[in-house]
């Protein structure tokens, strides 16, 4: 009966992350093209997106250490929600770049429901099925973009913009309503007060891991290079979003078999297979031009990210202490998060000042060093750390 309970949870947050992306992954497609059509350069561009991305470390850190804190979760949730929807309104209404920053740390501030929420998907699974339902969390986080994506292709040209933004607050707020209806939160068993947790209380693994994925986030820029990059080698505006919905789509896709495997074959082999995954969309667009390997490039991005999203999480839930795991998870997005900010800068510098290859190898240079150190990375598998 408590497995049932569990899975009728997990879904319902899994829906409403669905609901979310929906309304998220209108806006993204365009996002760069937007930006940069209210007279943002490339520099600006990384510079926006890396501070987004900060904040939203900031947020995920603080809203995981709370939420340990006070014992409570569900708040933090239905908060980030609010957030996503009043950003996007607020994006309808901008008509230069520097209007759009406010509403972009808004928009990034609501990943506060990022932490605690995959602690309670954590805490809701065991060792044998928790790499499952983290990718079927972000199976349904990727197929609300896929849908996203579809409107945004067939209504950005009828609709512009302001309107297509203001379309994308709603399902975001039909996700709050959805997380509200899960009734009152239960309180934890343990009544133990909340022990403040710093860096050394964390074992060498979990260490070794944050060294590792603030390493590969320092290389791993912004999509938006992506997409302005194919729109320079020659790929219509209106074809921009569909590059962006293949690689939704195949990290939809690969999420929840990619998070099974990582069940069976182990989170490190896993995170070695997105590296590699990674490599390759590097060397695509560092040696390769032409239309056809640039549809490859997303293919293999989208499989990239299908890996990454799902086997972090899970491996830093277990690497992380039980009581402390929305902290744990919370700290590593603020390590990932921090790296953003100046990956996209120095990513957009490069693109400006050397060329647009140049942040390609750099990444790549990037990717095998944090390749090299996840050989020193340690599992835990029940308990036991192998």
């Amino acid at each position: 009966m408590k497995d049932q309970e569990s899975k009728k949870t997990i879904r319902k947050y899994a829906f409403a992350s669905f609901l979310n992306d929906l309304g998220s992954d209108m806006i993204y497609p365009i996002w760069p093209l937007f930006v940069t059509s209210l007279g943002a350069n490339m520099t600006i561009l990384g510079f926006i997106d890396g501070l987004g991305e900060a904040i939203v470390s900031i947020s995920q850190a603080l809203s995981g250490y709370v939420s340990d804190r006070i014992r409570k979760r569900k708040v933090f949730v239905w908060l980030g929600y609010i957030c996503a929807s009043l950003s996007r309104i607020g994006y309808a209404f901008s008509t230069a770049w520097q209007q759009v920053v406010p509403f972009r740390i808004l928009d990034r501030a609501g990943k506060i429901r990022s932490a605690p929420r995959d602690a309670i998907i954590a805490d809701l699974s065991t060792h044998e099925n928790r790499g499952g339902n983290f990718g079927f969390l972000r199976t349904m986080d990727n197929l609300g973009a896929v849908c996203g994506i579809l409107i945004c292709i067939f209504f950005v040209e009828l609709l512009g913009y302001e309107r297509l933004f203001l379309l994308a607050a709603l399902p975001s707020i039909a996700a709050v309503l959805l997380i509200l209806s899960l009734g009152k939160e239960k309180k934890p068993a343990d009544k133990k007060l909340y022990q403040r947790i710093r860096l050394r209380d964390f074992d060498r693994n979990f260490k070794l891991f944050l060294g590792v994925s603030a390493v590969f986030a320092m290389g791993s820029f912004s999509y938006s290079f992506l997409l302005i990059y194919a729109k320079k080698l020659g790929f219509q505006i209106v074809f921009v979003p569909v590059l962006y919905l293949i690689f939704t789509a195949f990290a939809a896709i690969s999420s929840l078999p990619f998070g099974k495997l990582s069940d069976r074959i182990g989170r490190k082999a896993l995170m070695a297979v997105s590296f590699i995954l990674w490599g390759g969309v590097c060397l695509i667009f560092i040696f390769v031009e032409n239309y056809l390997a640039i549809v490859l490039s997303f293919v293999l991005y989208g499989l990239h990210r299908g890996a990454i999203d799902t086997v972090q999480k899970t491996f830093v839930s277990e690497l992380a202490p039980e009581d402390y795991r929305a902290s744990g998870l919370g700290g590593f997005q603020m390590v990932i998060g921090l790296c953003a900010l100046p990956a996209s800068l120095i990513a957009g510098l490069l693109w400006d000042r050397i060329s647009i290859n140049a942040p390609f190898y750099l990444s790549l240079v990037l990717t095998v060093t944090a390749s090299i150190i996840l050989l020193f990375v340690n599992e835990r598998r029940e308990g036991a750390i192998i």
